[in-house]
């Protein structure tokens, strides 16, 4: 497994860098033992970089793997906007995982200099308590050209978290070629950079080889966050990362597999999810419930968190 120092920050991560959301209760909730022993296998391999957020509700399978590999880099995520919300999710982090700090700190899902703005407060208290030792880096994610650019050029951002494939889906506001070009901007400022979503969301995983080649082989990303929920999965990344080749019978395995958004029956059409979506993949439909165009949902999940029925769920 190779190793990159994060940006200008002294934290050093895998270049494979484990996707935690879809163990979770917004995709397959996996049970406690498990989704562990789905991690635990990463990390046997050498996987040493857990991403989650305050919203996946994965902080108890990281607290588990933590209390035998205590040295594993996590990164979570907060869409805090004052100091108040930042205190909460930091503190709600911080018991999750077990420990008296955490590693990366990020401003979950950030769309620009707008946005930026409206949640400066919360970052200058994680700024505070970064250099009281809690954080070790601070920093943003996103799925937005100009919030890359926006960070890329603010001194106090360590670390950048954005959407990248080889497809672009995914991409809010441009095109592949823009999140790029944003994106070797913010590397060559010195900033840590780990992209999310290489398959896109499950799309590409008929193309996995291509998908993988093409995040392994960009030259401005320090490591790769992929979603995994099977041991088979985890094997699959790892043998790539390390000799860019699948097993066989690994790969027939992996595009069995066929992930989706389920709505179900009893959705009452109240639109939250709609709204939620930065893709525009759900609208309410004729019979007034939600309904999904599969080819812009990305399988993020997120709608279903906001749904106060429980009628959305990544399967």
């Amino acid at each position: 497994m190779q190793y990159n120092r994060l940006g200008k920050t002294p934290i050093v991560v895998s270049k494979l860098c484990f996707g935690s959301l879809t163990i979770g209760p917004l995709q397959r909730n996996l049970p406690l033992g498990e989704g562990v022993e789905v991690i635990r296998k990463a990390v046997e391999l050498g996987v040493n970089f857990i991403d989650t957020a305050d919203l996946y509700g994965t902080y108890p399978y990281i607290r588990e793997v933590l209390k035998s590999h205590k040295d594993l880099v996590v990164a979570s995520k907060s869409y805090a906007y004052d100091a108040y919300t930042a205190r909460e999710t930091l503190e709600r982090a911080l018991k999750g995982i077990g420990r008296d700090y955490i590693d990366i700190f990020l401003l979950h899902e950030q769309e620009g200099p707008l946005t930026l703005k409206g949640h400066r407060q919360a970052l200058e208290y994680f700024i505070a308590k970064k250099k009281e030792g809690v954080i070790r880096a601070v920093g943003i994610s996103t799925h937005y050209v100009a919030a890359v650019k926006a960070a890329a050029g603010m001194e106090e951002i360590d670390v950048i978290h954005p959407i990248l494939n080889f497809r672009g889906v995914g991409i809010v506001d441009g095109t592949l070629e823009d999140m790029t070009a944003a994106i070797e901007l913010a590397y060559k400022n010195g900033k840590g950079i780990y992209a999310m979503k290489p398959l896109g969301g499950g799309h590409l995983i008929s193309e996995m080889k291509q998908a993988l080649k093409y995040v392994l082989d960009f030259p401005y990303v320090h490591s790769i966050a992929i979603g995994m929920q099977r041991i088979e999965e985890v094997w699959a990344n790892v043998s790539f990362f390390e000799t860019r080749e699948i097993p066989h019978n690994l790969e027939t395995v992996l595009k069995s597999y066929k992930r989706m958004l389920l709505i179900q029956d009893w959705c009452t059409g109240c639109g939250r999810c709609v709204d939620r979506c930065l893709q525009g993949a759900l609208t309410i439909g004729e019979e007034g419930k939600a309904q999904v165009e599969h080819r812009k949902c990305i399988l993020c999940g997120y709608c279903g968190s906001v749904c106060p029925d429980l009628a959305i769920k990544v399967i």
